[in-house]
């Protein structure tokens, strides 16, 4: 049953995280819905209530840790449960059909990275608290087929810089913490997968990227739901997928050695954030 169950869809107000947003909704989801644009954001709450469904906006960029540190604490403090986190915002490859520039977040690192990947790693492990007390909970990380290898020498990519290395790095970053923390919360109540949704959906962020749509955002959402309800997935945990299918991430996924750098490098850049900023 999804009555009275509490699901947080992050960058919920276009393309794949609105149309989960909306079929959370219809399935019995109280939804909370999030992104930058105030106006989009209000459009869906106003569509979700039209046809008998909850849901209410809370603004953040993830550009900005703090922000990302606020949304976490408003879900602490307002949601009386979480039963089911998407982390499914994130920037693409080019803007405008032009490759794009390196660019940095408010916290100085380079921008995919901290919003594709460092953004979902703070608000989940700030989350994790609610999450163990509303267990069976699920989370699921919106990933990509698209992954290349992290250099830590140049995790920033301050050398050889593109926007496509950046967006596929950020998404492996995201599967290697999804196998991390299954293992950690394994025995939990709360499972965690990721997925390659489908293949360039007809998203603002593939048009954006010059790119034809080989797919919809409704076979996207079909698979993220999925892995948000199925109940034969119940069980299932530190899983990635490529649609609707079991698939096989990029092998540094599979190196714990590298899992663990990148924990480690997750949760230094994270508290220096944290300690900035009081």
């Amino acid at each position: 049953m999804s009555e009275n169950r509490i699901a947080l869809v992050t960058g919920s107000t276009d393309g794949l995280g609105r149309a989960v947003a909306r079929a959370l909704a219809a399935r019995g989801f109280r939804v909370w819905v999030h992104g930058r644009d105030a106006a989009r954001a209000e459009a869906l709450v106003r569509e979700i209530a039209a046809q008998g469904g909850e849901a209410r906006f809370q603004r953040a960029d993830f550009a900005s840790l703090a922000e990302v540190r606020s949304l976490a604490d408003a879900v602490r403090h307002e949601a009386p449960r979480l039963d089911l986190l998407i982390n499914n915002a994130g920037i693409g490859t080019a803007t405008e059909g032009r490759p794009a520039s390196r660019e940095l977040s408010a916290d100085g690192h380079e921008l995919r990275f901290a919003v594709n990947y460092l953004a979902g790693y703070l608000l989940t492990e700030r989350l994790l608290p609610l999450l163990r007390a509303s267990a069976p909970s699920r989370i699921v990380n919106v990933a990509s087929v698209g992954q290349y290898p992290l250099d830590f020498d140049n995790l920033m990519l301050a050398r050889a810089y593109s926007g496509m290395r950046a967006y596929a790095q950020s998404k492996l970053a995201q599967v290697m913490f999804t196998l991390d923390l299954a293992e950690h919360l394994r025995g939990s109540g709360v499972t965690v997968n990721c997925l390659h949704p489908a293949t360039y959906m007809d998203t603002t962020m593939v048009r954006a990227a010059g790119v034809n749509p080989a797919s919809t955002v409704e076979e996207g959402a079909e698979a993220v739901l999925r892995l948000a309800c199925a109940p034969e997935l119940a069980d299932t945990t530190g899983g990635y997928f490529d649609g609707l299918r079991p698939a096989r991430a990029h092998a540094m996924a599979y190196d714990p050695e590298a899992r663990r750098r990148l924990a480690e490098v997750s949760g230094t850049l994270t508290r220096d954030a944290m300690r900035r900023v009081g």
